[in-house]
């Protein structure tokens, strides 16, 4: 059974793969997002990413820890 994805609103278009971790509280702060990001324990839309830098878009999903969240970011 999958867990339920929560929705994470942005302000602007785009938001980098590490502040999204801290938004969404799934880390506490920037050196455990690095940590989950570099041992390869964070998945973008289903695929692990290395990159803490990676742009997130609106409908973008990260997984950490079976917590799933999706970027909703504002309309244009």
């Amino acid at each position: 059974m999958s867990n339920p994805v929560e929705d994470v609103p942005i302000r602007d278009s785009m938001i980098r793969l590490g502040q999204l971790l801290k938004l969404a509280n799934l880390v506490e702060d920037g050196v455990e997002a690095t940590e989950l990001i570099k041992n390869g324990l964070v998945k973008v839309n289903g695929e692990i990413d290395d990159r803490r830098g990676r742009q997130l878009r609106n409908g973008d999903t990260v997984t950490v820890n079976n917590q799933t969240v999706r970027v909703v970011a504002p309309e244009a």
